[in-house]
């Protein structure tokens, strides 16, 4: 499919959650992570296009773990050549303990990164069909 010059940027959708279908309209309900209980609440269609957002409750829960653990391990690529890791002493928990720190400050982000990877691969640019269907009588 060739790219229109009026086509936003996938990547700079995705990142600032913008809707998979038009990539113009927010996708959560708050644009800040605040309040936290509400911080991966979708809209439940986008305003601009009228893509639905609804799909079900659980999606993105994988991609969030895959994105903890590779978070994990960059944390080693500026951890190890900066203070070294050895069993000897305690570098190892010193390790643990900033990632940790370093993966529960990004969390809400992560949180909502998954679940727009999520969306993006499943809705394509300009396709502004529901997700998934309710029933039959939706296609």
């Amino acid at each position: 499919m060739k790219k229109t010059s009026h086509e936003p940027n996938i990547l700079w959708a995705m990142m600032t959650m913008k809707c998979p279908s038009c990539r113009r309209s927010h996708v959560f309900r708050h644009k800040s992570i605040f309040p936290i209980g509400e911080l991966v609440q979708l809209k439940d269609e986008c305003e601009v296009c009228g893509q639905k957002m609804k799909s079900e409750s659980n999606n993105g829960g994988g991609i969030n773990y895959a994105l903890t653990v590779m978070l994990f391990f960059l944390n080693l690529c500026w951890y190890w050549p900066l203070f070294g890791m050895s069993y000897k002493d305690n570098s190892v928990y010193y390790y643990l303990l900033s990632s940790t720190t370093v993966v529960l400050i990004a969390q809400p982000y992560l949180m909502r990164l998954s679940r727009m990877i999520y969306l993006y691969l499943y809705v394509s640019f300009g396709d502004s069909r529901r997700v998934y269907h309710d029933d039959a009588t939706d296609k």
